[in-house]
């Protein structure tokens, strides 16, 4: 991402100023979009656990319904996990250490709270303390946690159908945004007579200024358009 940043800001410099001194004055600019790759690499990550999280506690749900106890079905829920994704996946990390907190006899309610606080996402904690009040209630957990996962199951599926129906949109606006630095580059090499006005003097540098603010504005707007957080 570092060197993304930096290049996004040399082409910057370049295109709109054919000049190394903006970078003096555009560096919050590459801390912002650096920040925005950021979150959009933490967004994707997010998303692609929580799927996980959905088939492992399904698997697990699946396991209390056939008759297994919680510290069993726990086990059972990792070595499903183990034969859909690589071990260095983040759920099957996360369920190897669940599994070694059970074999040291540590209570179930317990070791979903520490996963809660661990991954620190809201649909594990609702999951945690909902698993906690059935062990502590002492009714019917088997439907209780089957009721949860159903809910949470179906919350994280309506977020991946939006997260795919974006998709487009998001592969668009991609495009569009590298479309104005495509259409400089051109005229730079092709019509460097007509374009030499603009560089070098304060009226040049002005007018791509104003260009340039005019861009950023259109992008955050953008980026606002194609998030949607459910």
């Amino acid at each position: 991402m570092l060197g993304k940043t930096a290049g996004v800001l040399l082409l910057t410099a370049w295109l709109y100023y054919r000049s190394g001194w903006p970078l003096l004055v555009l560096w919050p600019l590459g801390i912002w979009y650096y920040r925005s790759l950021e979150k959009e690499c933490i967004e994707k990550r997010k998303g692609e656990f929580l799927v996980q999280f959905k088939e492992a506690i399904q698997s697990m749900a699946a396991s209390l319904h056939t008759g297994y106890s919680v510290e069993n079905a726990v086990k059972e829920m990792q070595k499903e996990m183990l034969l859909m994704y690589e071990k260095d996946e983040m759920i099957c990390k996360e369920l190897s250490f669940m599994v070694q907190q059970v074999y040291i006899r540590i209570p179930a309610e317990q070791i979903f709270e520490d996963f809660a606080k661990r991954v620190r996402l809201e649909d594990v904690r609702n999951f945690a303390n909902v698993f906690a009040a059935a062990k502590r209630s002492g009714g019917d957990m088997i439907a209780i946690i089957q009721n949860t996962v159903n809910q949470i199951g179906a919350k994280i599926e309506v977020r991946r159908e939006i997260d795919t129906l974006l998709a487009a949109k998001r592969y668009e606006f991609k495009v569009m945004a590298v479309i104005p630095y495509a259409i400089i580059a051109y005229m730079i090499l092709s019509f460097p007579e007509f374009m030499e006005c603009l560089y070098g003097n304060m009226i040049g540098t002005g007018v791509m200024s104003v260009c340039l603010c005019a861009y950023l504005g259109a992008y955050a707007i953008g980026v606002n358009l194609v998030k949607i957080e459910v």
